[in-house]
């Protein structure tokens, strides 16, 4: 009797560590982005990222994003992309053109874990806009509209989450419906 008092506990446990496991995972560009990966790990296979992701390529940033972090990244998606200017992500591709692309892909980066709820109570506490420092070392700020959280660029561009709390190994993703820039300098 204690045996089977034993496989049902043990089976018990498995399926609720199971359960866990898959509500943390959620798809995004038609594949599971799964929280034991690392954010390079998991955007690779995301059909809606691929121009995101050779962008990161070809600013050498792939080492650095698979680091310990934690790292929020705000993903812009391809059509994201495709509402810049023609040519400007041709032109970022460069070789020459690597440090623009490494402030622009940096821009999109926080240090730190930042979920949408931790986005919202700064929003909140800010009265309605929160300010954040990227990794490229521009600001950037967020804030509500309805329950949406958006972001706003050094040039007044705005930005949805359009899938929050995309949560990795190193820290956690928030995609984006267009891409942010700093200010030009």
């Amino acid at each position: 009797m204690k045996k089977i008092s034993y496989l049902v506990i043990a089976l018990i446990v498995s399926a609720l560590t199971v359960q866990s496991l898959s509500a943390q995972t959620k798809m995004v560009g038609g594949a599971a982005m799964y929280p034991t990966k690392d954010i390079i790990d998991n955007a690779v296979n995301s059909k809606d990222h691929t121009t995101l992701v050779a962008a990161v390529k070809a600013a050498g940033l792939v080492e650095t994003l698979k680091g310990k972090g934690p790292f929020t990244v705000f993903a812009p998606t391809n059509a994201a992309f495709d509402m810049l200017p023609a040519g400007t992500v041709a032109t970022l591709l460069k070789p020459e053109n690597k440090g623009m692309l490494t402030t622009i892909l940096t821009y999109h980066v926080l240090a730190g874990n930042h979920s949408s709820a931790d986005l919202a109570a700064k929003i909140k506490a800010g009265k309605g806009t929160a300010e954040f420092t990227t990794v490229s070392g521009g600001k950037l700020w967020a804030m509500m509209k309805g329950k949406n959280i958006v972001l706003k660029d050094e040039n007044g561009a705005m930005a949805k989450v359009s899938i929050a709390d995309v949560n990795q190994s190193n820290g956690v993703i928030h995609v984006i419906d267009h891409v942010v820039t700093p200010m030009k300098k």
